[in-house]
């Protein structure tokens, strides 16, 4: 009897390690790039270290929203804090690939300034709305107030580090790029077949249906309304752009910001995202401000669940790469319709659950 209840013992330890292997084995890879300057860029990698049916395989960081060695430094420091210092995070392309702040100074004073324009802001103008990091010059990395990171960034450049991860696991390698696509094109020229390997490339950016202009608009709504096509994480590098929207990929979508126009984080929203207190929730009470909507956020749970998505189309895209007023700006056409320069027909999201967004962010930041 005792050699038998060893064997049973045995049998269903057996049986369990062999479920948690078969269930660590299916969980969804992903790599996560993006420009993680403040809340709104560090939430949603957040939302998706915090799903257990999810593997991060490491962070890339890109410039945009800010200079990529600050936003380099808050991930590695948010990583630490919430205690998940084994994730790779390695940095990208600081600059676009041929866009500069001069180009665009000189663009804005012949075509009018542009609202928003992302670490190239030299000052925080009167319509803007939230407490916002101090301009400065893209090698600084100014005191953080959540303390300087000790964790060591990947050695690899964001390029390569995809390029790796997708040579070790072809075909299983979900990019959620919700930055610029200065990170992608690069990995994209240095191996031709970077992007036949990613099972999908999911991004974020534009607003195809403009908001009313005759209501009271913030920085961004502003250049929604007045730019609807001019978003930040197109015009910042259009030519990296052109290269993401030329490329192979086996599934490319678009979640737009008009999808997540209406998914605003405000106080009560972020008071339920944070009550649990566990180290992820102190961590976003710690850095997070209401008024920003979820764009990213959206992204991230459109991945996690595609039936969140309730209004979608599919167009093919690309960039306009003419000097002008609309250097940067998305182009489209009906699937199949462009001008057969490579263009990629594009799964767009323009509408999502909002309530399902809400419900899935504040439980996953509260695990």
């Amino acid at each position: 009897m005792r050699a038998f209840m060893a064997l049973m013992l045995a049998l269903v330890a057996f049986v369990h390690f062999g479920m948690a292997a078969a269930a660590a084995a299916e969980r969804r890879k992903v790599i996560i790039d993006q420009d993680a300057l403040e809340g709104p860029n560090l939430q949603p990698i957040l939302m998706l270290l915090q799903d257990p049916t999810v593997e991060v395989l490491g962070i890339t960081i890109v410039s945009g929203d800010g200079w990529a060695p600050e936003e380099t430094a808050a991930t590695l420091r948010m990583l630490e804090l919430v205690g998940r210092p084994d994730i790779p995070v390695a940095q990208g392309a600081i600059y676009p690939l041929v866009n500069t702040q001069a180009r665009n100074k000189l663009r804005e004073a012949t075509y009018s300034p542009m609202p928003y324009k992302g670490a190239w802001m030299e000052s925080w103008p009167s319509y803007n709305t939230l407490k916002r990091r101090q301009t400065h010059a893209p090698d600084v990395v100014p005191p953080m107030a959540e303390g300087m990171p000790t964790t060591k960034v990947d050695p690899r450049s964001a390029a390569q580090f995809m390029i790796d991860m997708t040579r070790k696991y072809p075909g299983q390698v979900t990019i959620l790029a919700m930055g610029p696509l200065t990170n992608l094109a690069l990995a994209q020229r240095l191996d031709d077949g970077f992007a036949v390997r990613v099972q999908e490339l999911i991004s974020e950016g534009c607003v195809l249906l403009p908001p009313e202009i005759d209501q009271p608009l913030d920085e961004f709504a502003m250049q929604a309304a007045y730019a609807p096509r001019m978003s930040i994480n197109h015009f910042w590098d259009p030519e990296a752009s052109r290269i993401v929207f030329t490329s192979p990929w086996t599934a490319l979508t678009l979640v737009t910001n008009d999808a997540s126009r209406q998914d605003i984080a405000k106080a009560d929203l972020l008071a339920q995202a944070t009550r649990s207190g566990r180290p992820v929730a102190r961590y976003v009470a710690q850095i997070a401000q209401p008024g920003y909507p979820l764009w990213d956020e959206t992204a991230v749970a459109v991945w996690m669940d595609p039936t969140i998505a309730t209004r979608q189309t599919r167009l093919a895209m690309d960039v306009d790469l003419m000097p002008g007023a609309s250097y940067g700006a998305v182009l489209t056409w009906a699937p199949g319709k462009g001008p057969h320069l490579g263009e990629r027909d594009v799964r767009v999201i323009l509408g999502v659950d909002t309530d399902r967004v809400k419900a899935r962010f504040v439980d996953l930041l509260n695990r």
